[in-house]
């Protein structure tokens, strides 16, 4: 019997070529090259630090510790004058943290406290579990064990120098960082300004939570999701957040809101209507505006795009990023795209993804033409475990999951393979 199937359409010629799609690598490189330009700075209190950036080194002016001291409560002595286990010395002095005392002379021990100046000619401390007190009316201890030439004894500058850089311009400031900050005597520190970020959604399909019961929702209406984890991802960031709440789909409102959110801002972050389909107006509003690229970015999820420049009434710049609407693929690009751009944007240097092996124990056999974020999250027996939906709509997958895996595009996973884990921890710090 013959085949009746249809044959296969010839190709239109005329019809638009599709755009190949921009390795995430690309797409990368090009939005830290366009943030390289960075803000502005401030003098801030070391104590209203964390989080921000620094923007100049941070160089000692002393060196800590200041002095040799004690890191036990014990005693002070020389060792050539404890030569057998059981050496009794006469205690001539009592040193506490913050107080200096005297040369330690010849056949005597000082009592001393942790954090106290190790007196001079002293070359050991034996903490006070290594020693017993004798003569308790005239004051002598014995040594029970044979003290080690530095034993005990934190040197003077094994911390820091004097006149070196302790801290990079660049380096976030955490508070590990406060704290060293503060060893130094450093009250205040010179760092990048926050970035002002104007956010906002589009569509008339938005409903914000409260405003309507679930019961009363409109046939297609749904609730806007996306600006409540995006607001708080952008604080996150170090951000200032101004909310311009919901844009409608009109053409002139569009271009009212970027046109208003462009004058105090830095960045102009949307989610939705990015697309081209007739109720999709960023892009024309952009590019009446400033100038707008929309890229189809090689991962799933998330390839739609937009990165562009919104004029400002004195002609100056604001940057303006453009998310897809399905609330996982907003997350996702939020994360790998926007979050560096805001880094770097402050001045940091390392703005890299940080990626650690893990064994997956689940199966992955659907590969990709991208690079794929699957949402995992760890099992008690030291792998990852996959979220049985991976679609770009089921949020919960960010909840219920601790992190992604970043899958090379053409790549199945099997139990036991090795595949490169990213943290959701990490990517919110």
């Amino acid at each position: 019997m013959q085949d009746m199937a249809a044959a296969p359409e010839a190709p239109n010629p005329l019809a638009p070529k599709r755009a190949a799609l921009m390795p995430l690598v690309q797409a990368l490189d090009s939005l830290l090259t366009a943030a390289e330009t960075p803000l502005g700075t401030e003098l801030v209190a070391t104590l209203e630090a964390d989080g921000r950036v620094l923007a100049q080194d941070v160089v000692s002016a002393l060196q800590v510790p200041a002095w040799d001291n004690s890191s036990m409560d014990g005693y002070a002595v020389r060792c050539q004058d404890v030569t057998e286990v059981g050496d009794v010395l006469p205690v001539v002095q009592r040193i506490a943290a913050g107080e200096a005392g005297k040369p330690l002379q010849a056949l005597t021990a000082a009592r001393i406290f942790t954090g106290a100046p190790v007196p001079a000619g002293a070359d050991a401390v034996v903490m006070q579990e290594d020693c017993s007190v004798v003569n308790a009316c005239e004051g002598g201890v014995r040594i029970n064990v044979l003290p080690q030439p530095g034993q005990n004894i934190r040197r003077a500058g094994e911390d820091v120098r004097k006149d070196t850089v302790v801290l990079q311009k660049g380096e976030r400031i955490t508070p590990a960082v406060q704290g060293l900050v503060a060893s130094l005597g450093l009250n205040s520190l010179q760092v990048s300004r926050r970035p002002r970020v104007a956010l906002f959604s589009t569509g008339d399909e938005l409903v914000m939570p409260g405003d309507v019961a679930p019961a009363d929702m409109r046939p297609g209406a749904i609730y806007n999701s996306n600006r409540f984890f995006l607001c708080s991802l952008l604080r996150r960031m170090g951000c200032v957040v101004s909310d311009f709440g919901i844009v409608p789909d009109d053409r002139e409102a569009t271009v009212a809101a970027l046109r208003q959110a462009a004058q105090e801002h830095d960045l102009i972050l949307t989610s939705g209507g990015v697309s081209v389909g007739e109720e999709d107006h960023i892009k024309p509003a952009v590019q009446q505006l400033g100038s707008l690229d929309l890229w189809s970015i090689a991962i799933k999820p998330g390839k739609p795009f937009a990165y562009g420049l919104v004029n400002r009434e004195d002609g100056s710049p604001c940057h303006f990023m453009g998310l897809p609407g399905n609330p996982v693929s907003s997350f996702v690009t939020f994360l790998i795209l926007v979050r560096p751009f805001l880094l770097r944007l402050q001045g940091q240097r390392d703005v890299a993804i940080k990626k650690v092996a893990v064994r997956a124990d689940f199966t992955w056999a659907r590969a990709d033409k991208r690079q794929e974020f699957l949402r995992v999250r760890r099992n008690a027996q030291g792998g990852l475990d996959l979220f049985p939906n991976q679609s770009s709509g089921v949020l919960t997958s960010t909840v219920w999951g601790d992190g992604m895996v970043d899958n090379p595009s053409g790549r199945t996973i099997a139990p036991g393979d090795m595949v490169e884990f990213v943290a959701f921890a990490d990517l919110m710090a």
